[in-house]
């Protein structure tokens, strides 16, 4: 705390993002990151970009990208928006469409940026309980609210709404923005962008961090109205009007390039996920359905802390939140079936009771 600081910097509540230990010989299954390389035309790309031309200023607009994503998904360049990262393009629409005089709703348990944001922006909000299943229950979202915002899947869980769910929110719902933040879909889900020309309020977001395993770059996209993309322009240019450099540019224009690369690298992960659940799931531990890169377990009959603790100890790094009602679960991310098998042949080690 300083006394330099302005008045509500001394309230907030930072965002603890997943651990990146600096040890030897680690498998990390921590933090949700794709264990394989990105494309190698991304490679390719970057190493052509690496020139004369970074003395200059990136495009502001990014209109090169943003038509490559269009494309690719069959939109207008005018509907999609990019960013630094997913957790800049939603920080920019928490300040673009949610600081009303009427709550935001989202989940209890769910991404933490979400709570970070609203205190930072003064935005008043409320969480709604996931059903005692983890899953979005979405009859207490169409109450009178200022927004609405939640992943699909859901994180930390992995569960998955479908997108006849969502509709059935959008059909109630038509007076606030509803934003559903699309991280882990290209793992198991339907994508709510079939939606957007249906629903000028809707707003997706997506990030090339997971699927496109471009975490390092920072590349973050909404898609939705014109309308909307305008008023997130508008807060952008406000805070900085050059948030994707020339290298993340052409990197993220390359990996919607490859598209076999793409596919091949989401059907391994799916792969090895519903492998490692049915591996866990012999070692006695309880799994939630996951459509994500990620598995929610708990172990009914040994403490979360102590699997973490003792699985660190051999090098594997797993995630545990302090956070009541899942304070007992580990998210595990999906590795290679290398970084699997030796998360099991650790687990094996501690003798789990089935």
């Amino acid at each position: 705390m300083s006394r330099y600081w302005s008045p509500i910097v001394n309230q907030l509540s930072p965002y603890v993002p997943g651990e990146q230990p600096r040890l030897d010989n680690l498998t990390k299954l921590n933090t949700n990151e794709n264990p394989y390389a990105p494309s190698p035309r991304v490679i390719e790309a970057i190493n052509g970009a690496v020139n004369e031309g970074l003395r200059l200023y990136p495009d502001p607009t990014s209109i090169s990208l943003r038509q490559t994503v269009a494309d690719y998904y069959g939109l207008t360049a005018e509907q999609v928006f990019v960013g630094n990262g997913s957790d800049e393009v939603l920080a920019h629409a928490f300040f673009a469409f949610f600081q009303q005089s009427r709550p935001l709703l989202f989940p209890d348990i769910t991404y933490s940026f979400y709570p970070v944001y609203c205190r930072l922006y003064g935005i008043d909000y409320r969480t709604i309980p996931l059903d005692d299943a983890f899953a979005i229950a979405l009859d207490p979202y169409t109450q009178v609210n200022g927004g609405i915002i939640f992943p699909n899947p859901n994180a930390p869980t992995g569960c998955l709404l479908s997108l006849e769910r969502i509709e059935w929110l959008l059909q109630r719902n038509r007076d606030s923005v509803v934003v559903i933040d699309e991280a882990y879909i290209d793992f198991g889900g339907d994508s709510a962008l079939t939606l957007v020309d249906l629903y000028p309020n809707l707003l997706v977001t997506q990030t090339l961090s997971k699927s496109r395993a471009l975490a390092g770059l920072r590349i973050g996209l909404a898609m939705g109205n014109e309308a909307l993309i305008e008023g997130l322009v508008r807060v952008k240019d406000s805070f900085n009007s050059y948030p994707i450099d020339r290298i993340a540019a052409v990197a993220a224009t390359a990996s919607f390039a490859d598209e076999d690369y793409f596919s091949k690298v989401c059907r391994q992960i799916i792969e090895s996920r519903e492998q490692l659940s049915a591996d866990l799931k012999r070692l006695g531990f309880e799994v939630l359905p996951s459509a994500a890169n990620f598995l929610f377990v708990h172990h009914p009959r040994r403490d979360a802390v102590e699997i973490a603790a003792k699985l660190r100890e051999q090098g594997v790094i797993v995630r545990h939140f302090r956070q009541p009602r899942i304070d007992g679960y580990l998210r595990i991310t999906v590795g290679t079936p290398q970084q699997s098998g030796r998360l099991i042949e650790v687990l094996e080690t501690l003798r789990l009771p089935n």
